[in-house]
């Protein structure tokens, strides 16, 4: 048995026990949607009202919603100018929610990353309210619990080691998946009490059950574009219910 052939299968068995790590997704949705609380398919010169500027760098263009960072490194001070951290593209929507289901068109155009978030910013035991999210990446989907995990305050200012990665354990969970730069795919978002569910194209690719999920009142919904440009397109927000 060569060397090579050994690298091989040690590898792929380091990988199969991580893939045997992740929960398993649930076959069925985790919400019912009930009322549909917002709808945009970018068409027109008019903007709902609850659309708002986070991060600026969004534009709506041709009938969609385009993020673009630019903020891509971090500048320092100088002088009487503060830091200016490297941030990914932000839009928001002032939408109450506690379980709910969004539902939008994504595309990738150089673009590492979109996600979809939830924040409360009159919760101040995380940073910035930040309480959960659904990231999409072209070999990834992850989804993050930031008011229990990496944004929680105690947790945020310890020292990257042992103890901080204890209490992370849990919290966020990356599953494998491929997807291609230019085309359009169908993000669902799914969170019933203390679960999250994230659907593409129908198909079930990511699933996390943590405390922080179960936040009482998820108050903004929050798109985000990493990595240059990203597009969004045909969102629909709809309150809902556990289905199980």
């Amino acid at each position: 048995m060569t060397l090579r052939f050994l690298v091989v299968v040690c590898l792929f068995l380091a990988g199969t026990a991580r893939a045997a790590d992740l929960p398993k997704i649930p076959s069925k949705p985790i919400a019912q949607k009930k009322e549909l609380l917002f709808s945009d398919d970018f068409e027109g010169s008019a903007r709902p009202a609850q659309w708002h500027k986070v991060v600026e760098t969004f534009a709506f263009e041709a009938g969609a919603l385009k993020g673009t960072q630019t903020r891509d490194v971090t500048i320092p001070a100088a002088g009487d100018k503060p830091e200016i951290k490297a941030h990914a593209a932000v839009h928001g929507l002032e939408i109450p929610t506690k379980d709910s289901v969004v539902e939008c068109r994504i595309k990738f155009d150089g673009a590492t990353m979109i996600d979809v978030e939830f924040d409360d910013r009159k919760y101040t035991g995380a940073h910035y309210g930040h309480i959960c999210r659904a990231q999409v990446r072209l070999t990834g989907v992850t989804i993050i619990d930031e008011r229990d995990g990496n944004m929680k305050n105690d947790i945020r200012a310890m020292a990257t080691g042992p103890e901080k990665n204890k209490l992370l354990e849990g919290r966020q969970v990356t599953y494998p998946v491929k997807l291609q730069p230019g085309k359009w795919y169908l993000l669902g978002v799914e969170t019933a009490g203390d679960e999250m569910r994230v659907t593409i194209d129908g198909k079930r690719v990511a699933y996390l059950q943590s405390s922080g999920i179960g936040h009482e009142m998820k108050s903004k919904i929050e798109l985000g574009v990493a990595g240059k440009t990203g597009w969004i397109d045909d969102i629909k927000v709809w309150n809902a219910a556990p289905a199980r």
